[in-house]
């Protein structure tokens, strides 16, 4: 290949290049937005240390219609979440109340009773991602425990 071939090539190359780079100017740049980052459920409490052995990750959307009460339960295991839309209210069995409202993140409590309600008018969407291991249930129902 002749040295007028060889530029001609390399000219056509730094042209398709910049053509490139000025495509991917104009593309809307990626957003990054931290939710949450704590050590911490939403009661306050310290979460416990990571359980020993394999992990077994596991992702849930649950879907709660307006006027809906979960009842009471306890999760053995660590989890967290992103309200997708809608508004979520949750209680600990001590009486302490967090509202979560669309698009808030919210670490649950591990180990301790409480339940939640969707007061709202629309359904409630909550993505929930548990740190679990293999056969270890996601949550425990205590439905001898009322809901008022």
């Amino acid at each position: 290949m002749s040295a007028a071939a060889l530029t001609c090539c390399g000219i056509c190359m730094l042209i398709s290049c910049k053509k490139t780079n000025a495509n991917e100017a104009e593309l809307p740049q990626i957003e990054a937005t931290e939710l949450i980052r704590t050590s911490q459920s939403w009661d306050g409490k310290e979460l416990p240390d990571y359980p020993q052995g394999r992990p077994e990750l596991v992702a849930m959307k649950y879907e709660i219609p307006a006027g809906q009460k979960m009842g009471w339960h306890h999760h053995p295991v660590m989890n967290y979440g992103v309200l997708a839309q809608g508004e979520l209210t949750l209680f600990g069995q001590n009486g302490e109340e967090k509202v979560v409202h669309e698009g808030e993140a919210v670490v649950e409590m591990v180990g301790t009773i409480h339940h939640g309600e969707n007061r709202g008018t629309k359904p409630a969407i909550l993505y929930v991602f548990y740190l679990s291991q293999k056969d270890m249930p996601l949550a425990v129902q205590h439905s001898d425990i009322p809901l008022e």
